[in-house]
């Protein structure tokens, strides 16, 4: 046994050595233990040594980006090994997460990829194992399986996004431990028990929040398909419900007019806001995400997070002005603060939320009706610069320049935004009527 130990510092290997020469003296006693043994044992160790037995136990995950061309052509992903239970280093399934799909460009892929390969190192050195207990991956339980799904979508979206997803599916596994699916394979899961939620889910709330909760169901267990832990993601072939959103309607010039000349007096800064909204398109929260950073003078343009990623965008000299005004030296405060640029100790829903309240007070000023609010603001300057361009450009024109402006990835997503915010309407027929 002393010469055991010279072998190796480690006890885990002295006691699997161990046990593997008992095989050949006492061969079914010896077999019988020695799994169960040794899953104990690196359980132990690694919680006792985690640093020293980590990179024992799994190789630090990696980046494959198409060869040493970094070839675009091909899947990129993130792969890494963990020490089965044969006690050999087994690949694991890659790591795929929509990367491919999602971003077009070395630079973004390789930053998205660096977050997951951060992400999958952390989870690996707090003790997750994809055998779990020394099962196959096909095996995972459901409730373990979409925490490793998760965990891994917390490092592509926003924190704000990931607090919805994490909120719905506590619900979700709530309902498989009420059913007692928990603990079955994640391949047990079937359309039928996501069906029994989804409709569970609107019985208490709307068709709205049903499809909410089923379009992040369907996110994870799209990452489930992609790590090949189920055969394909049915939940995505489940129809979502018609819905019949409140429309925000848009203002008329006037009424925008009397709003900017009360602002200007009363909160100046609410004004600002408003007019990033107004003349930028962009959505309220986009504002909150500003930092001073983000704001080029000199070439009068802002760097702003979007629902698709980081995006530049022109500033129009209508709002040029009352920029240069701020002081923007600090890179990292925030631009909008209840007082001005500055730091804010707020999450982004919060702040949006703050700004969304203070308009509240202008609504109630000027008798607004329960479907305007500050994203009206975007809608109203839309049609406008539409109308506007309809009298310069021919159709396609018109087209091409308006989604260049407000940032629309398709035709028919700018075509959709239009008939949803009534963007044109018909000439008055009266006399084809007569």
């Amino acid at each position: 046994m002393v010469k055991l130990f010279q072998l190796s510092q480690n006890p885990y290997h002295v006691i699997h050595q161990f046990i593997r020469l008992n095989l050949l003296q006492f061969p079914l006693k010896a077999y019988f233990y020695m799994s169960t043994l040794i899953e104990k044992l690196r359980s132990v160790y690694l919680r006792e040594y985690p640093k020293e037995y980590s990179q024992r136990l799994f190789s630090e995950p990696k980046i494959y980006h198409g060869g040493d061309s970094y070839n675009l052509s091909k899947r990129w992903y993130v792969y890494y090994s963990y020490r089965d239970s044969n006690d050999r280093m087994a690949r694991q399934p890659p790591v795929y997460l929509n990367v491919n799909r999602d971003f077009k460009t070395k630079v973004e892929r390789l930053k998205r990829l660096n977050v997951i390969c951060q992400a999958l190192s952390e989870m690996l050195k707090d003790g997750y194992s994809p055998y779990h207990d020394g099962k196959d991956p096909e095996h995972y339980t459901a409730a373990s399986a979409i925490d490793f799904s998760l965990e891994l979508k917390r490092a592509t979206v926003e924190p704000s996004t990931f607090k919805i997803y994490d909120h719905i599916i506590k619900h979700f596994k709530k309902f498989l431990v009420r059913k007692r699916l928990d603990k079955m394979p994640i391949t047990a899961i079937n359309k039928g028990n996501i069906n029994d939620f989804l409709n569970q889910v609107i019985r208490k709330s709307n068709a709205t929040t049903r499809n909410n909760n089923h379009g992040v169901i369907s996110s994870i267990f799209g990452i489930l398909e992609d790590n090949e832990l189920i055969a394909r993601n049915f939940v995505r072939n489940i129809k979502k419900l018609p819905t019949k959103p409140e429309k925000n309607r848009t203002y008329s010039l006037n009424k925008v007019d009397e709003i900017y000349q009360y602002l200007e007096i009363n909160d100046p800064v609410l004004l600002l806001y408003i007019k990033l909204v107004s003349y930028n398109f962009l959505r309220p929260i986009e504002v909150c995400r500003l930092k001073c950073g983000d704001i080029d003078l000199v070439n009068k343009q802002l760097f702003v997070k979007t629902k698709t990623g980081k995006k530049v965008k022109i500033i129009p000299d209508i709002v040029v002005k009352e920029l240069r005004s701020l002081d923007l030296t600090n890179d990292d405060y925030l631009l909008f603060t209840p007082t001005g640029p500055g730091y804010w100790d707020a999450e982004e829903m919060s702040r949006r939320n703050h700004f969304g309240i203070s308009f509240n007070a202008i609504k109630k000023h000027f008798k607004l009706s329960k479907h305007h609010n500050i994203y009206s603001f975007r809608h109203t300057f839309i049609t406008k610069l539409y109308n506007e361009l309809k009298e310069r450009y021919t159709v396609s024109e018109v087209y091409d320049r308006l989604k260049l402006i407000t940032g629309h990835q398709t035709l028919e997503a700018l075509l959709k935004y239009l008939r949803d915010i009534d963007a044109e309407l018909p000439e008055d027929y009266s006399e084809m009527l007569k």
